[in-house]
């Protein structure tokens, strides 16, 4: 992964600061996204159902097969041969969306559950000519 530059602070996002224009240090993307390079894939999300979680139709997501899944963590599983991308609740033995308009989908004994890895960042890009 090539090396970019970090800025020593932070851009605003309301009024601009006038002060802090300098580049602090080098910054590797795969540093930051990726820790296990073997055990680690992206996906493309697709819909709406994690929007409250920061993941919107058609980001990529950085997935970590190496990561031992906790409760609340959002994670991609095959629940019955089929992908998809949840919050894992396993104290109620269910998967949740973050977005209202979807239930929970338990997880019933004899389904068939894997999860494939723990989503650990997500890319959006800003840009609409970007995202085709």
């Amino acid at each position: 992964m090539k090396f970019t530059s970090l800025y020593g602070s932070g851009v605003s996002c309301g009024f601009p600061s006038p002060a802090d224009d300098h580049k602090e240090e080098a910054l590797s993307l795969d540093e930051h996204l990726i820790t296990n390079g073997p055990a680690t894939f992206m996906a493309r999300a697709n819909g709406d159902s994690m929007q409250g979680v920061g993941i919107f139709d058609r980001d990529i997501l950085i997935i970590d097969r190496s990561l031992t899944p906790v409760n609340g963590d959002v994670v991609v599983v095959a629940l019955d041969g089929q992908l998809t991308c949840k919050i894992l609740d396993r104290g109620r033995g269910r998967l949740l969306s973050a977005n209202e308009k979807y239930k929970p989908i338990p997880i019933w004994e004899g389904q068939e559950l894997i999860v494939e890895g723990v989503v650990k960042a997500s890319i959006r890009y800003h840009r609409a000519a970007v995202r085709a």
